[in-house]
């Protein structure tokens, strides 16, 4: 199913979702090289991840949300985009939260609920990112109909020709 998002011809939800991902890990290890050096510097700069971090998560759900829209009703897909999309926004959610309390505290220095709902949200995170696998490489959500080994780039016009209407091995010719 064609992601119906795209910059570029490519999925923008799945290009989106590195930035909040990464951010919202650094933040983690931000607090935990706060905790083992005991560096306040670390703790704000956990601060900073995470206020990036839902930030530019809430950006990535809208077309996470208009691709999702676009799945049929009573698929497995529907189901897991379902669970994916409620599972993020939690995550969203704990990481938020972690961040006003985090506000709260002078040099943004976390008390251990803060902490402890960034480390539920990570954990949960890497639910959702496997939920997100499950989407994009078991049941093709977000990929070009036809896409196969030698597809044409995305930059280009040319459309994608239906990989099973080839001999297997066989290469295209223009």
């Amino acid at each position: 199913m064609e992601s119906k998002a795209k910059l570029l011809g490519h999925p923008l939800h799945q290009m989106m979702i590195v930035l909040p991902l990464g951010t919202l890990s650094m933040a983690v290890v931000a607090d935990i090289i706060a905790m083992i050096t005991g560096d306040n510097f670390w703790y704000q700069m956990a601060f900073y991840l995470i206020a990036a971090g839902v930030l530019t998560g809430l950006a990535a759900a809208i077309p996470g949300a208009i691709d999702y829209l676009a799945i049929p009703s009573g698929t497995r897909a529907k189901r897991i985009g379902a669970m994916h999309g409620v599972g993020n926004l939690i995550v969203v959610a704990l990481f938020a939260l972690s961040w006003f309390l985090r506000y709260q505290n002078e040099n943004f220095t976390p008390g251990n609920l803060a902490v402890t709902l960034s480390l539920a949200a990570v954990g949960l995170s890497l639910v959702t990112a496997w939920l997100g696998g499950e989407l994009v490489d078991r049941l093709g959500v977000g990929v070009d109909d036809g896409a196969n080994l030698d597809a044409p780039s995305s930059l280009t016009n040319e459309p994608i020709r239906n990989s099973a209407s080839r001999a297997p091995g066989a290469r295209f010719t223009h």
